[in-house]
């Protein structure tokens, strides 16, 4: 029999859409037991079933979402159940801008779960966001795949889920940065604006360079006005976080953001990831933009 507490569980959900088939192609690749549209209330009969032998798996994988009836209702009392048996499911949630998750429709022609005579696409779309909002809100990871590829969402969830199973559970600090010009991150808790940073794009030698080369970060953060602001912003960072984990929040994703993504808001990243790190903090960072920047 396998431990429960050895034998990670992960319930893929979010907008429909959004790419939930590919996410646990992708987990049975990593050799999770997968399943695709369980309705929640039977999730403990299965990890309980699984549990029972001696699994070959290195993990259960259940895909959950509106196309059951009853997904949310019984949603609390499977996590309670579970809970019973010494499992915390980790939740991975997806979703994508509006237009984009249309378009995805279009292309498929297949009907959304909520639609109906009465309720046109977008609009069960909307209200299938809002009903799922507080699923979200408690998700291990949060995902917005409306720039991925399939291969792109692949590739991405192999990396964070790897990354998130390593620094197991407590408070988690997602860190993305990103350029203006391409956009801003839609599962950001936090934005921040960093374009007021001496800028060394104007530099044609540093120009090439990336914030991850020490060049860079002390152009940006060796300048009067660079250090200044980290001192403050790292003080910032560290003052509210226990804050949030005080009201029951583990999990908050910072998104800092210059021009291009490549330069200003990479230093500074940076340096906020190591600060975390020294204090404790599961942090992960991902440079969305940098090598478009």
């Amino acid at each position: 029999m396998t431990p429960a507490n050895t034998f990670p569980m992960v319930v893929v959900t979010g907008i429909s859409g959004s790419g939930k088939s590919t996410a646990l192609k992708v987990f049975e690749d990593l050799g999770f037991f997968c399943i695709d549209g369980l309705p929640s209330g039977m999730s403990p009969k299965i990890a309980d079933l699984i549990l029972k032998q001696d699994s070959k798996y290195r993990g259960l994988a259940l895909g959950m979402d509106m196309r059951q009836p009853e997904f949310l209702e019984g949603w609390d009392t499977a996590l309670e159940e579970l809970a019973n048996m010494g499992i915390t499911p980790q939740v991975l949630f997806l979703e994508a801008k509006l237009g984009v998750l249309m378009r995805r429709y279009a292309t498929t022609r297949r009907p959304h779960p909520l639609e109906s005579q009465s309720l046109g696409l977008e609009q069960a779309l909307e209200q299938e966001k809002s009903l799922l909002d507080p699923i979200r809100a408690n998700a291990e990871l949060v995902l917005d795949t409306s720039d991925y590829s399939v291969h792109d969402l692949r590739r991405v969830i192999q990396t964070k889920w790897s990354a998130i199973e390593e620094l197991g559970r407590g408070m988690r600090v997602h860190i993305i940065t990103f350029g203006f010009k391409y956009g801003v991150p839609s599962e950001a808790d936090f934005v921040f604006d960093l374009r007021f940073l001496p800028n060394p794009y104007f530099d044609k030698s540093l120009r090439p360079l990336s914030g991850l080369d020490e060049a860079i970060a002390d152009y940006v953060l060796g300048s009067e006005v660079g250090a200044k602001f980290n001192e403050k912003f790292l003080e910032f960072i560290t003052y509210v976080l226990p804050l949030y984990a005080d009201e029951g929040r583990y999990r908050i994703t910072l998104a800092l953001g210059c021009t291009g993504g490549r330069h200003r808001s990479v230093s500074v990243a940076e340096s906020v990831l190591a600060t975390l790190k020294e204090k404790g903090y599961a942090v992960t960072i991902e440079h969305r933009h940098m090598e478009l920047g």
